[in-house]
């Protein structure tokens, strides 16, 4: 019998811990530092010139940014509400068939546009709008359609409602059938059954869902390039092309906005799922 651990037991634990914080550390370090620069009055980003807000000030009164934000807040609670709606219906509609051969090809067709590369997906998207939906519309209804804001929704909706699918799914792989055939036998209706059994069940999914389509639309840059038109730029497509004149701290107090607009929204479905156990 061997007493105590062996050297390598003992080791495993703080390795452990120490992986774990050096993971953290690479994640969040960045971002602090980006929060601490943006503060900076240099008019280079990475020189500290002293404390300052006058660059969350320049951001205010560029109306070229403004337009950009309000661009993709529209299309990222457009992409949002669709993605979470056609996702959810998916999930169901795949989670009655587990086990079959359509469920194995509906689950392999919804994880296709999440393992495809952002660049493809942008080109196919693009030549669908060009060749099909345009041209069907000039030829059936004499219309000019171009590329604008909802061509980017449409696209950012087409790869987004696969993650809020992969949600559901997950959750609803959890939840026994047998409640939705015990609301049957109670005289429930399909509908009824899913707005007062199905949905509280699978309603955190759903949230996550509906936050993560949001933060995926905001985030997307790829798809949104090839898909927008001049005046539906959205934040990502205006950061891509400021750069170009050099990174300033005015880029890095909107990068900073933006990580705090997401704690914020990490923190709101926290809240929310804690309210609704």
């Amino acid at each position: 019998m061997i007493r105590g651990r062996a050297l390598s037991d003992r080791l495993i634990d703080p390795a452990l811990r120490a992986n774990a914080g050096l993971a953290l550390a690479f994640l969040y370090v960045p971002m602090a530092v980006l929060f601490v620069f943006s503060f900076s009055g240099a008019r280079l980003a990475a020189v500290w010139g002293g404390f300052s807000t006058k660059w969350y000030g320049e951001l205010v009164r560029d109306q070229v940014m403004l337009r950009a934000l309000a661009n993709s807040l529209v299309i990222g609670f457009a992409v949002a509400v669709l993605s979470t709606v056609l996702g959810t219906l998916t999930a169901m509609g795949l989670a009655r068939r587990t086990g079959t051969r359509v469920a194995a090809l509906g689950d392999a067709a919804v994880t296709l546009p999440i393992a495809m590369p952002d660049i493809v997906q942008g080109i196919a998207l693009l030549m669908a709008f060009k060749l099909c939906w345009f041209a069907a519309a000039r030829f059936v209804f004499g219309a000019d359609p171009a590329l604008g804001r909802t061509t980017v929704i449409v696209a950012h909706t087409a790869w987004a409602f696969a993650y809020v699918t992969v949600v559901v799914r997950a959750r609803l792989a959890d939840m026994s059938r047998t409640l939705d055939e015990a609301a049957a036998d109670l005289g429930a209706t399909p509908f009824v059954a899913f707005r007062r059994v199905t949905l509280p069940l699978i309603w955190p999914a759903v949230l996550a869902g509906f936050l993560l389509a949001f933060t995926l639309s905001l985030d997307e840059f790829v798809i949104t390039f090839f898909t927008t038109g001049p005046d539906s730029g959205t934040l990502p497509v205006y950061i891509w092309s400021a750069v170009h004149t050099g990174v300033t701290p005015k880029i890095n107090a909107l990068a900073a906005l933006l990580v705090v607009a997401s704690v914020a929204l990490v923190t709101l479905s926290a809240l929310l799922q804690r309210r609704r156990r």
